[in-house]
């Protein structure tokens, strides 16, 4: 739960749910399951999900360093800028001002 919440903070979703074949029970998983759909859909690939792993763990071996926290949050925004969820939306913002 801890992990779930650190992570959640730097603006990244972690899911609760027991992960595949672990051996601990729902309420003590020993892992996060992580949306990958949601990163690729993006267009995020392997370069992207190892700086998605280095930032959750950055924050995890970090837990009570504020600027960790701070660095991890700018570390998603950027690849959030990077990959926009609906790119042809930008576009169209300007012209609706």
């Amino acid at each position: 739960k801890r992990d779930d919440q650190l992570v959640s903070g730097v603006k990244n979703t972690a899911n609760k749910n027991t992960v595949p074949f672990d051996p601990e029970s729902p309420f003590v998983t020993s892992g996060l399951r992580l949306g990958s759909p949601a990163m690729t859909t993006r267009g995020m690939g392997v370069p992207e999900f190892t700086e998605i792993g280095n930032i959750i763990a950055d924050r995890l071996l970090n837990p009570e360093d504020e600027q960790v926290a701070t660095e991890c949050r700018q570390r998603v925004g950027q690849l959030c800028d990077r990959f926009p969820l609906y790119p042809h939306l930008t576009s169209l913002v300007p012209s609706l001002v």
